[in-house]
C-alpha cells in the first residue's frame, strides 16, 4: 500500500515534470528505442552470468553478494578504469577477504569466477565491453558520476542491473536515468539499488508502524550522518589531474555529489520512505570549516538542511565529515502520539515503548537475494525510480547549502547544470582544476548560482 501510494505522488510531482524536458524525451525516445527483444533472462536454474563495473571496494562487496546467492551464478566479466583495483578486486574475490559492511569473512569463489584477461577491461569504455560480454546481469558501482549512462547502456542491452547509490550527481544525470528505467520497465528488466535500509528487517517494521498510524500524525521528521574525516589517495607525480580527481571521487562534487549525495542519500531515503513523497523545496547552509586542503578537492564538510514537503511538514538534515565532533546518525521521525527512532528500532508515545526484537539478516545479502529471486522467477522488481527522487533530494539539499537560496523541485529536477566534463580521458580537463596556490575552488554561497 505505502509503495503504491509513493509511486502515484512521486510520479504525479517529479516524474511528469522531468520527462517534459527535451533532453530527457531524447534520451528516453532515441538512445533506447527497439531494444527490447535483447532482453535477458535468466529463468529457473539457469546460470546467471554477472558483470562488475566498478571495482572498488562497494563493487567487491556487491559482488561477493551476488555469488552468495541461491542458484549457479558466474562472475563473468569485469570492468573498472583502473587496472590496479580490477586485479586487486579479482584477487580478493577469488582468494577471500573479511567484508567491511558485515564483517564477516568469506573463503572465496574460485568456483563461481570466471574471468579470463580478455573479460577483464579497463578504459572509460569498459562497461559497454563488460555489458557486451554475453552477460545477464551487471553491477554497476564507479563513481556516482557515470551511473547514468552506463545505467542506460545496460538497460539498451537489456540486462538486469544492480546499482549502487547514488544515481547521479546532477539533475541531467537523474532525468536521464529516470528515461532510461522508463525502458527497463517496458522491458520488464530487474533493477535492484543498493539504498540497502528498504531491505533492513527493522526499518520496514517501523514504516510499517510509523504508516499504520503507531505515532499519530507526522508533524516533523530529522536525520543525522555526523561523522569523521574519509580517506584520501596522496598524489602522485605521474598522476594527471583526471586521475587524481577520480582517484579522490568523493572530494569532487561532479564524480561523488558531494557527502549529501554520496553518503547522506540513506538517511534522507529513509526520511522520504517514512513520509511517502519526496520534498517541494530545501534551504540551507554548509561550509569547508575543517577540510579545506588541496586534498579535500571542492566539497563541503558540513550541510544543514531543511526540507519541506507538500503539505508542509519539515525535515531536518545534518550531515558533517569532520574528526573530533559529536558522532550521530540516526533517522527519527515525530508525530503526534509518539516519536519513532528507526536507527535504534524503537517507538515511544502515548501507548507506551515498543522495541524491535526480531533476527536482522544482512541487508546487503538480502537486497542481492531478492533481486536475484526477481530474475529467476519473473517477478516484478525496480527499486530505480525512488532511488532516482531521494537521489534528487540530496542534490536539492546540496544546491541550497551550495547557493545559499531556498530551492524548489521544479527547479531542482529541470535544472540544465552539468557537472560532466567535456571529453573522458585522461589527459583531459575535469570540469574543475586547482588554482595557482593548489585550492580547488569550492562553492560560495550567495554568489553560487544553483
Amino acid at each position: 500500500m505505502f509503495e503504491d501510494k509513493f509511486r502515484k505522488i512521486t510520479r504525479r510531482r517529479a516524474l511528469a515534470a522531468s520527462l517534459r524536458t527535451a533532453g530527457v524525451v531524447a534520451v528516453g525516445g532515441t538512445a533506447l528505442a527497439g531494444d527490447i527483444a535483447r532482453t535477458a533472462h535468466a529463468a529457473g536454474d539457469e546460470t546467471i552470468k554477472v558483470a562488475l563495473i566498478g571495482c572498488g571496494g562497494r563493487g567487491a562487496g556487491a559482488a561477493t553478494q551476488a555469488l552468495s546467492t541461491r542458484g549457479p551464478v558466474t562472475l563473468w566479466a569485469m570492468a573498472d578504469v583502473f587496472e590496479d583495483k580490477l586485479e586487486t578486486s579479482l584477487a580478493a574475490l577469488t582468494k577471500g577477504q573479511e567484508s567491511r559492511y558485515d564483517r564477516k569473512e568469506h573463503h572465496g569463489f574460485r568456483d563461481k569466477i570466471d574471468v579470463p584477461p580478455e573479460r577483464r577491461f579497463i578504459g572509460f569504455d569498459a562497461y559497454k565491453k563488460a555489458i557486451d560480454s554475453g552477460v545477464d546481469m551487471v553491477i554497476l558501482a564507479t563513481s556516482p558520476h557515470f551511473r547514468p549512462m552506463h545505467y542506460e547502456y545496460a538497460v539498451k542491452q537489456g540486462k538486469h542491473v544492480f546499482m549502487e547509490k547514488p544515481v547521479a550527481t546532477d539533475a541531467p544525470g537523474v532525468r536521464q536515468l529516470l528515461a532510461a528505467n522508463e525502458e527497463a520497465k517496458k522491458k520488464g528488466l530487474k533493477v535492484g539499488v543498493g539504498l540497502m535500509y528498504r531491505h533492513n528487517l527493522q526499518y520496514q517494521e517501523m514504516i510499517k508502524r510509523i504508516q499504520d498510524g503507531a505515532i499519530g500524525d507526522i508533524f516533523y521528521i530529522r536525520c543525522y550522518a555526523n561523522i569523521g574525516f574519509m580517506w584520501t589517495i596522496p598524489r602522485r607525480p605521474e598522476m594527471s589531474e583526471m586521475e587524481y580527481q577520480m582517484r579522490n571521487w568523493q572530494y569532487f562534487t561532479w564524480l561523488g555529489g558531494d557527502q549529501i549525495v554520496e553518503q547522506h542519500i540513506h538517511l534522507l531515503d529513509v526520511c522520504n520512505w517514512a513520509k511517502g513523497e519526496q520534498p517541494v523545496s530545501a534551504a540551507g547552509m554548509g561550509g569547508r570549516q575543517v577540510r579545506k586542503g588541496p586534498e579535500h578537492g571542492q566539497v563541503y564538510d558540513h550541510h544543514v538542511v531543511e526540507f519541506t514537503y507538500s503539505d508542509g511538514i519539515k525535515m531536518f538534515s545534518q550531515c558533517r565529515q569532520i574528526s573530533g565532533c559529536w558522532s550521530y546518525v540516526s533517522e527519527e521521525v515525530l508525530g503526534t502520539k509518539g516519536s519513532a527512532y528507526l536507527r535504534r528500532g524503537a517507538i515511544e508515545g502515548v501507548d507506551g515503548r515498543w522495541r524491535f526484537r526480531g533476527k536482522l539478516p544482512n541487508p546487503y545479502q538480502v537486497e542481492h537475494d531478492v533481486l536475484f529471486d526477481a530474475i529467476r522467477n519473473d517477478k516484478p522488481h525496480n527499486e530505480a525510480e525512488y532511488a532516482a527522487l531521494s537521489t534528487m533530494t540530496a542534490i536539492m539539499g546540496r544546491m541550497a547549502t551550495y547557493s545559499g537560496k531556498m530551492i524548489n523541485w521544479d527547479d531542482a529536477i529541470n535544472s540544465s547544470v552539468s557537472l560532466a566534463p567535456q571529453r573522458y580521458a585522461w589527459d583531459a580537463d575535469p570540469p574543475i582544476l586547482p588554482g595557482e596556490d593548489g585550492l580547488y575552488p569550492a562553492a560560495m554561497p550567495g554568489v553560487r548560482q544553483f
